[in-house]
């Protein structure tokens, strides 16, 4: 997978868990400005945060106000769901 593939891929994850998290602690969200881009970086992740810094300026309006959010732990990627059901079919 080419390093720009793996950081559009990385920052839909950062931004789905920002997103989540955004709804779990409303009391966040009020700290950022309205219509501020929020450029999300990973604690310890250079290369990451660089890319995701730069792709997100070139998309700034003028005089929009910037927001870092850095996300410092994550918790390891679990399953939601809670039951399954299984059903097999002869093939013909």
């Amino acid at each position: 997978m080419l390093k720009r593939e793996r950081f559009v891929e990385k920052n839909s994850m950062v931004v789905r868990e920002f997103d989540r998290y955004i709804i779990e602690h409303p009391e966040f969200a009020e700290q950022i400005p309205n219509n501020a881009l929020v450029i999300i970086q990973v604690e310890g992740d250079k290369e990451f945060n660089k890319w995701a810094k730069e792709t997100a300026l070139k998309v700034a309006e003028k005089d929009q106000r910037i927001v870092y959010v850095t996300i410092t732990e994550l918790k390891p990627v679990r399953s939601r769901i809670e039951r399954l059901k299984l059903e097999t079919v002869a093939s013909r």
